[in-house]
C-alpha cells in the first residue's frame, strides 16, 4: 500500500493576498497624485496677408508646330505605282518628281488617240480638196449649186472630226503625263501613304507635302476658356527645344466645333516666318497673358473652406479665427480670385482650415504677403496635347 503525497499548503490564498495588495497600492497612488490641468486647444496654422490689384492671368497650352498649308497629293489617273522618289522628311522643290505610275496603258491610249487624229486629218484634207474642185466646176457651171453645198457640208463635218481628234489626243497626252506625280510647291514631305507596287485610283492621296514658309501652332483650348482667350492680344510662343526664345503669336483660327474625343476646341496660332530654329513637328507652348479688368484678391486653393453651400475663409483677428464667406470671381492657375468678403490687409489662414472652428485660438507658424501677380503671374493648367505633358508642369 502506497501512501498518497499531498502538496505543502495551497497557492489560492496566496494569490488572493497579492491581488488585495496591488489594488491597495493603486488606490494609494491615485489618492496622492494631483488633478490633471486642462490645457487650452491652440491650433498651429499658416496665414497670408491679403493684397489686391489687377492680376495677370496666364493660360498656357502645349501644341505642335505645323505648316499653315499642307497638301495631300495624289495621281490624277489610276494605275500601279512603279517608283517612289522621296522619303519622309525630304525637302522637295516645285516640279520635283515624287512618284511614278506604270505608263504602259496610258501610252497605248495616247498612241490610239494619235492614230485617230491622223485619220481625221486625212479625211479633212480630202474633203477640202474636193470642195476646191467643185467650186471650180461650179464657176464653169458644170455642176449644180446643190452638189457644191453637199461638198461644203462634208468638208465642215471632216473639219469638226479633226478638231475632235485633236482634243482627244491632247487629253490623252495629258493623261500620259499624269503618270508622274510632281511637287506643286517647295516644301517638306511629311507623310507617305502608298508604296511601289500598290494600285491606286485617281485622286487617292499618296504623299503629303507641307509648304515651307508660314507656320502655326495647333493647340486645344478647353470649352470654358474659348471666349476669354479670343480677346487676348498678348500671345507668346516658346518651343520645348529652346524655352528661352519667346516668339510673338496671333490667333488665326478657332474651330467652331469641339473635338468629340477631347472636348476641346482646336486653335491655330500663327507665328512669323522669320522665327528661327522652329521646325515642323516640334512641341511648342502657347501662352495667353491678360490683366483682370477690376482689382481682385488672389488666394491659394488651400485657403478655401466649404461651409454647407457657401465658400468661406478663416480670418485671424487677435489670435482668434472667424469664418467669413467670400465671393469667388474666377481662377488664376492654381489660385482663386476673390472679389468680395475680405479686404486687403486682413490675415487669412492658408493651411489647416479643416481643423478650425469659430472662436478658436491659433498659433501662426508663418505669414506671407499675397504675391504680386505682375512679378509672379499665376499659370493656368493647360490641356495635354501632342506633347503628352501638362502645360502647368512645363511652364517656366
Amino acid at each position: 500500500m502506497v501512501a498518497s503525497i499531498k502538496p505543502f499548503g495551497s497557492a489560492r490564498p496566496f494569490r488572493k493576498k497579492l491581488a488585495i495588495l496591488a489594488c491597495s497600492s493603486i488606490l494609494l497612488l491615485g489618492g496622492c497624485s494631483k488633478p490633471v490641468e486642462k490645457t487650452e486647444d491652440v491650433r498651429p496654422v499658416r496665414v497670408m496677408k491679403l493684397a489686391s490689384g489687377n492680376i495677370d492671368t496666364v493660360a498656357e497650352f502645349p501644341g505642335e508646330v505645323r505648316a499653315r498649308y499642307e497638301s495631300r497629293l495624289g495621281f490624277r489617273v489610276g494605275g500601279k505605282i512603279v517608283a517612289r522618289k522621296v522619303e519622309v522628311g525630304s525637302a522637295v522643290k516645285r516640279g520635283q518628281v515624287l512618284m511614278q505610275l506604270d505608263p504602259q496603258d496610258l501610252q497605248l491610249a495616247q498612241a490610239q488617240a494619235n492614230a485617230g487624229l491622223k485619220a481625221a486629218e486625212s479625211n479633212r484634207d480630202l474633203a477640202r480638196a474636193e470642195l476646191k474642185r467643185y467650186q471650180d466646176l461650179r464657176e464653169r457651171n458644170f455642176v449644180s449649186q446643190a452638189v457644191l453645198d453637199s461638198k461644203e457640208t462634208a468638208y465642215k463635218a471632216a473639219q469638226a472630226s479633226y478638231d475632235q481628234a485633236v482634243a482627244a489626243y491632247r487629253n490623252q497626252s495629258n493623261q500620259a503625263g499624269y503618270a508622274v506625280l510632281q511637287a506643286d510647291v517647295d516644301g517638306v514631305v511629311t507623310s507617305i501613304d502608298a508604296e511601289a507596287g500598290q494600285v491606286v485610283t485617281a485622286g487617292t492621296p499618296v504623299v503629303r507635302v507641307a509648304q515651307t514658309g508660314e507656320r502655326e501652332i495647333v493647340i486645344g483650348i478647353p470649352e470654358d476658356k474659348v471666349e476669354d482667350l479670343r480677346r487676348v492680344s498678348d500671345v507668346r510662343v516658346r518651343t520645348w527645344a529652346d524655352r528661352e526664345q519667346i516668339i510673338p503669336g496671333k490667333i488665326r483660327e478657332v474651330s467652331p466645333v469641339a473635338d468629340p474625343a477631347t472636348r476641346t476646341y482646336t486653335a491655330k496660332v500663327s507665328i512669323p516666318a522669320s522665327a528661327e530654329n522652329v521646325r515642323l513637328g516640334m512641341t511648342a507652348y502657347v501662352t495667353f497673358a491678360a490683366k483682370t479688368e477690376n482689382p481682385a484678391i488672389r488666394l491659394p486653393l488651400t485657403a478655401l473652406f466649404q461651409d454647407k453651400s457657401n465658400t468661406a475663409v478663416w480670418v485671424v483677428e487677435n489670435g482668434v479665427v472667424k469664418m467669413v464667406p467670400v465671393q469667388v470671381a474666377g481662377t488664376a492657375g492654381n489660385d482663386i480670385l476673390v472679389s468680395g468678403g475680405v479686404a486687403p490687409g486682413q490675415t487669412v489662414v492658408t493651411a489647416g482650415v479643416n481643423l478650425l472652428k469659430p472662436g478658436q485660438k491659433v498659433k501662426i507658424l508663418g505669414e506671407e504677403v499675397a504675391m504680386n501677380a505682375a512679378a509672379h503671374p499665376a499659370q493656368a493648367s493647360g490641356v495635354s496635347g501632342v506633347s503628352g505633358e501638362s502645360s502647368a508642369g512645363a511652364a517656366k
